[in-house]
């Protein structure tokens, strides 16, 4: 099956998607979160295709940077879409869609890294789960982001612009803290799934993976903790969550990263 076409319209409507939530931000269309979803689930449909056409191969996985970043764009998506539907976050599609088109065209047009790794249920459910968990804190992290801007618009009494786009600041802490949550189960289901599957989590290629991991465990745990026992709302809560989402993308990126980009040459 020839990959291309399926890219080019990914890209397509992911770019109309995240140009039409975009402008709505800005308040220079009127908001349709039903458009932006119906496009964007298109592009998702695409999408799929690419990521199984780039990662599976005779019964093995690739797994490179950019086999990566394309399947965490694409479930990042595929969850924006789906939470959509229940929660205010379809907001952070403006900045999401765009990012899953450039992967497309990134795994689409660089060169792909040799990291085959033989299928088995253990590792498959292992990387689902560290897939979803990022997929949640990605979510989380933009979550936050808009949460900080809304914040910082309403202590400087501005009534205009994004805070007469998004949802209730009280709508919108919840939900962030709501995607926190079902980050941190999986992301603990991850890390037991790794001690269980794997046969060194503190081998050299897994240990600053595995450290990086561990440590956006603890940070999400301190921050839940703060949040439900001490109060901690607003811009902390925000700041906790977009370092805990750094340490984990460099966890999920980082190590690929280095391993086969700086390391290789």
């Amino acid at each position: 099956m020839q990959a291309l076409p399926f890219a080019f319209l990914a890209i397509i409507f992911y770019l109309g998607a995240g140009l039409w939530q975009g402008l709505t931000l800005i308040r220079r269309v009127p908001s349709r979160p039903r458009l932006v979803r119906g496009l964007a689930l298109v592009a998702v449909a695409c999408h799929a295709v690419i990521v199984w056409l780039t990662i599976s191969h005779g019964g093995e996985l690739h797994l490179g940077l950019f086999e990566s970043a394309s399947l965490v764009s694409w479930a990042i998506s595929l969850l924006l879409i789906l939470a959509s539907m229940f929660k205010p976050v379809i907001a952070g599609g403006a900045a999401l869609f765009p990012v899953a088109a450039i992967c497309v065209l990134g795994v689409m047009n660089l060169p792909s890294a040799n990291t085959e790794n033989p299928l088995s249920a253990g590792l498959i459910a292992h990387i689902l789960t560290s897939v979803a968990a990022l997929a949640f804190f990605s979510i989380s992290a933009m979550q936050a982001g808009l949460l900080s801007l809304q914040q910082h618009a309403l202590k400087k009494r501005h009534t205009r612009g994004i805070v007469q786009v998004l949802p209730a600041l009280t709508s919108m802490e919840r939900a962030l803290f709501e995607l926190i949550w079902a980050g941190m189960i999986l992301l603990s289901v991850s890390i037991l799934s790794g001690m269980i599957y794997l046969d060194n989590l503190f081998a050299q290629h897994l240990a600053h993976k595995t450290v990086l991991s561990f440590g956006a465990w603890v940070i999400f745990a301190v921050l839940l903790f703060g949040h439900h026992v001490l109060g901690w709302r607003g811009q902390r809560a925000a700041r906790w969550t977009l370092g805990g989402c750094l340490v984990l993308a460099l966890a999920f990126f980082g190590t690929k990263f280095a391993l086969q980009v700086v390391f290789s040459h």
